[in-house]
């Protein structure tokens, strides 16, 4: 008697704890069905230059059509400002690509800005450098007279207020046309530099 009592007893307990024990593996099977969904949600670790390489390398991180980018000065007052249809922006060296682009460079003096466009540009923003080239036209207003550079490639470095370039270039105006191996100005003193082999062909006003 007392040994069918004892079996009862634990056949009891065993019923009993059925339903917690399910309880349990459903739980567990809850859980881990959350985990794996939430790391299939997580993108896969991979580092820049992994993804740069399944990119490819000439693919940028993004691009920005009709754009307009405008750099002031500690004053407020602007120092360049610059468009272009498209520019492509590259997360490695912080590096932006122009299409066709079009700048102008004000300085402190309330003369009008000089005015450039290129084939194509590249701006580096950690340095706050601009880098144009093919048929880069600088236009450059004193007053009334006009004078209009030509050369392949053009830095300006933003910092400094400076333009500077190590080719050759024409600079024609009212009065003639010089022409130089390499040349620097300053913006805000409204200085030009040329460099070198500086000849020119002026015409003498009767």
């Amino acid at each position: 008697m007392a040994e069918s009592v004892k079996s009862s007893r634990i056949s009891t307990l065993a019923m009993a704890n059925r339903p917690r024990l399910r309880m349990l593996a459903l739980a567990l099977t809850i859980a881990a069905t959350m985990f794996l969904l939430w790391r299939g949600d997580e993108p896969p670790m991979s580092s820049y230059s992994d993804a740069r390489q399944l990119r490819g390398e000439a693919e940028p991180d993004g691009f920005v059509i009709n754009s307009s980018y405008t750099s002031y000065d500690e004053a407020g007052h602007r120092k360049i400002v610059f468009t272009s249809p498209r520019i492509e922006q590259f997360e490695e060296g912080n590096l932006a690509i122009m299409e066709s682009p079009s700048a102008e460079l004000f300085s402190k003096s309330e003369e009008g800005p000089w005015v450039l466009n290129a084939e194509k540009g590249s701006l580096q923003r950690d340095q706050d450098m601009l880098f144009l080239s093919g048929n880069v036209r600088v236009l450059r207003t004193i007053g009334d007279r006009e004078a209009t550079l030509n050369t392949e490639s053009l830095t300006l470095d933003n910092r400094k207020g400076t333009v500077y370039t190590d080719d050759l270039v024409e600079i024609t105006d009212s009065v003639g046309t010089t022409r130089a191996k390499g040349m620097k100005a300053w913006i805000d003193k409204r200085i030009l530099e040329l460099n070198s082999q500086v000849e020119g062909r002026y015409e003498i006003a009767k």
